[in-house]
């Protein structure tokens, strides 16, 4: 008798090649029959009018601390995903030397906008090396974990303080070979480094720090076991991100590892500049590199308040400097204040019209909900003053907790994004799942990707779209006896309705410790979510599954 079997299911098996109808039979976390099965279960799933396809894998998300209080790490798998990477932009919980932690949680709170509050009141800090952060969290896993080690840490790890101030001399980069491998061979996929992300004072992250012969010595180090480079690049600027994907190829091609550089965004704005950039991609591959851009499917939409510091205003330095680094009692002087608001507002204009968009999404006060759901511009017209005034004005008398809401920020062309869904040199990934938790909605790619690409405007097929976010991943990061309905195969299965499946709507939840709420987006369409051969998720509610584990790769 088999553990489970699904029955019935519109069979999508990750190989791209056109569904079938079929069942699929289980048996001790593995797939062992696939087509028709005529053995019993203990337990079946008709899945009659819906389709069954390999469990979804997100390359490029930062649960490294939730998975600490969370297993599940939510609300990935309520999205059909079954495994994730941690770990990505330089950064990861481990190795991490106890005086180094608080350097590091200021470093995620920065550049990931996690709460400092959620890690002194949610995270018990009980390993330093990697395998035993691996030990820490295999304790409660439901969700698959593919982990990669941040440069930045192992530079904080060998040369401390000093690994933001310079460059490392033989010594410091042999121990980070020796630190590397260590990390490897206790479960890391690979090394994951910024060109690009500043830490808690404004300043270069560690990994910035590094030369081409660093960045060399640590490749040579993956190259032992052929694991994943990730990196994030200068996504604003094609000129650069161009002369990053010829640097990501020359390692590609001297160490023969794979690279990923992550986001590539797309907007009308935007458009050559991502053209040029995928030219270059596909010429490198030409010469048998391999270099894959990430490119998210869905538009991000942002909420923020000035009472908590918002990646929104990098670009506006005044702004940004009076949210990272004031007290609300500082801010609120600085809004008050006539001349120190002129300042501010005049910078806000380089931004034209961004501003007019911005909808009030929340406030306390009576008097001010009128404008709920009205965009700054319409505020302004009944208030007889600018967009950015009206922000200022609002903030005040909300005690900066009035709530506005950018949506849409990023992803704007979605015919110029449907093209590189079925671009196979284009890999489907950052999510940033598990980061920027209260002001991103940062979840509904998979959803967004069968609703937008597949169902509305038919830019990739069904069969395409689950092969890119399955066998496609999985291949590319080397993941084994993943992204495959087959014979041998780990059972990490997603049920879903192809006629419904979406990102859903946004909402706050309560569930995170200290600040006690995120914003992200709900699912539609998911019907069941199975991880390692145990039903993880099934009709809107979890169970208590612990089947999750750390993905080998190789």
């Amino acid at each position: 008798m088999l553990d489970l079997i699904i029955r019935n299911g519109k069979v999508v098996d990750g190989t791209g090649l056109p569904a079938y109808t079929g069942d699929i039979g289980i048996n001790n976390g593995k797939i062992v029959i696939t087509g028709s099965v005529k053995e019993s279960a203990k337990e079946e799933i008709d899945a009659s009018g819906l389709v069954v396809s390999p469990g979804f894998i997100d390359p490029h998300t930062h649960f490294d601390a939730q998975l600490l209080w969370d297993g599940r790490a939510k609300p990935a798998i309520e999205h059909g995903i079954t495994t994730i990477v941690p770990g990505n932009c330089s950064l990861s919980l481990a190795p991490l030397k106890s005086d180094d932690r608080m350097k590091l949680v200021g470093m995620f709170n920065q550049i990931e906008e996690m709460p400092i509050k959620a890690f002194k009141e949610g995270v018990q800090w009980d390993w330093e090396t990697f395998d035993e952060f691996i030990s820490r969290i295999k304790k409660s896993l439901t969700i698959n974990v593919a982990p990669l080690v941040g440069h930045s840490v192992l530079r904080l790890w060998v040369m401390g303080d000093q690994s933001a101030m310079r460059e490392a001399n033989e010594k410091e980069i042999q121990d980070m070979q020796t630190l590397l491998r260590e990390c490897l061979s206790s479960g890391a996929i690979g090394l994951s480094t910024s060109f690009v992300d500043v830490d808690e004072t404004l300043a270069p992250v560690p990994s910035r720090y590094a030369d081409q012969r660093e960045l060399n010595a640590l490749c040579e180090v993956l190259s032992e076991s052929n694991k994943m480079l990730q990196v994030v690049h200068e996504f604003f600027d094609a000129d650069v991100t161009i002369a990053r994907v010829d640097q990501l190829a020359d390692i590609s091609l001297r160490h023969k590892i794979p690279t990923t550089l992550s986001p590539l965004f797309v907007n009308t704005e935007n458009d050559p500049g991502v053209k040029r950039v995928m030219e270059r991609v596909k010429e490198q591959f030409k010469r048998g590199a391999r270099v894959w851009p990430q490119v998210q499917t869905r538009p991000i939409d942002i909420s923020f308040c000035f009472e908590v510091p918002s990646l929104l205003f990098i670009r506006l330095p005044s702004w940004y400097k009076i949210m990272r680094f004031g007290s609300h009692s500082e801010i609120m002087e600085e809004f008050k204040d006539e001349n120190r608001r002129a300042k501010l507002v005049k910078e806000a204009a380089m931004l034209g019209p961004f501003w007019s968009s911005i909808t009030l999404r929340q406030v306390n006060s009576e008097e001010n909900k009128e404008f709920l759901g009205m965009s700054l511009d319409e505020i302004a017209t009944k208030r007889e003053t600018t967009p950015v005034d009206a922000m200022i004005d609002l903030s005040l008398e909300e005690n900066l907790q009035a709530h506005f809401l950018a949506e849409n920020m990023g992803h704007t062309d979605n015919e110029m994004i449907g093209a590189l869904m079925s671009d196979p040199h284009v890999h489907i990934g950052a999510s940033d799942g598990g980061a920027h938790i209260l002001s991103f909605s940062t979840y509904g790619d998979t959803g967004y990707l069968f609703s937008q690409f597949v169902r509305n405007s038919h830019a990739i097929t069904l069969e395409d779209a689950v092969k890119k976010i399955t066998l496609d991943t999985a291949s590319i990061w080397g993941m084994k006896e993943r992204g495959c309905l087959k014979k041998g195969f780990l059972a990490d299965i997603t049920i879903f309705e192809e006629d419904r499946i979406d990102r859903g709507h946004e909402y706050y939840t309560d569930d995170v410790p200290g600040d006690g709420h995120r914003y992200i987006r709900d699912a539609i369409g998911i019907d069941t979510v199975i991880i390692g051969g145990s039903i993880a998720y099934r009709k809107g509610a979890y169970t208590n599954a612990k089947t999750g584990n750390i993905v080998s790769v190789g």
